[in-house]
């Protein structure tokens, strides 16, 4: 490990809000927390709100400079990603930040049942070859189920046409309320406080952007019952790569 990842490492556990809980301890013991967000953590009855994959945490903490009446969790199991949002929330003395640092598949570790009232999902592989992993497929979304109230809101911001129509498709399967869909995003008249939120750019939206893609983004409620289908139509599949994918890098024979 290099000596700059080291340092961050370093550095984050000086951070009271940066949580990096060991498997192990988590499978003996549980989670204090899990349930107890508000009371212990946060202080407040305040909505809590989850940036999936959340990366550097640029969303995190816009989302919150935005919003201090919400409590807001980036999730990402690359601690060294989330130092530069933890140290800045952290010099900014944003109390309603908090970093996780584990895999996306034990939110249910972590977090009560209607604990959470709204997902954020920025830029995340769209995973073309397996709809297991994708974290819009009915596997995730019933994942999520376990951890957020009825109704609770779901975001995806992408710049990917394969997930983008991918999840417009299985949530129309599924006739989950819709509140915006656009597959065009900054060309998409949208009311101020909208735009504002969405003007928040990641630093692989920035790379999006500058290679002249367009953005994608739903958002959608999630209803705490009922059936989930998965969707099962033929999508083209995106002709770059996600992440550090260049143009035309990898197409349709190698698998993801």
């Amino acid at each position: 490990m290099g000596k700059n990842k080291l340092r961050k490492f370093s550095e984050m556990e000086t951070i009271d809000f940066v949580l990096q809980y060991p498997f192990a301890v988590l499978k003996k013991e549980g989670f204090p927390l899990k349930g107890n967000w508000h009371k212990e953590f946060f202080n407040n009855d305040n909505p809590i709100v989850l940036e999936l994959g959340c990366g550097k945490g640029e969303y995190t903490v816009g989302l919150a400079r935005r919003f201090p009446n919400k409590n807001f969790i980036g999730i990402d199991i690359k601690g060294a990603r989330m130092w530069s949002g933890a140290t800045q929330a952290r010099d900014e003395g944003l109390k309603n930040v908090a970093f996780l640092r584990t895999n996306i598949e034990l939110l249910p570790e972590f977090f009560a049942q209607g604990e959470v009232a709204e997902i954020w999902i920025t830029f995340p592989d769209p995973q073309m070859k397996k709809v297991r992993k994708r974290l819009t497929s009915t596997r995730f979304l019933e994942l999520y189920r376990q951890v957020t109230n009825d109704g609770a809101l779901i975001h995806l911001k992408t710049d990917s046409p394969f997930l983008y129509t991918y999840t417009h498709q299985l949530v129309l399967d599924n006739k989950l309320p819709v509140l915006t869909d656009t597959d065009d995003l900054y060309n998409t008249t949208l009311d101020e406080a909208t735009t504002d939120i969405l003007g928040i750019r990641t630093y692989y939206e920035q790379q999006w952007l500058s290679r002249g893609l367009t953005i994608k983004y739903i958002n959608f409620r999630l209803p705490a019952e009922g059936e989930l289908i998965e969707t099962d139509i033929e999508i083209p599949l995106d002709t770059y790569r996600s992440f550090s994918r260049d143009y035309l890098s990898r197409l349709v024979h190698e698998d993801y």
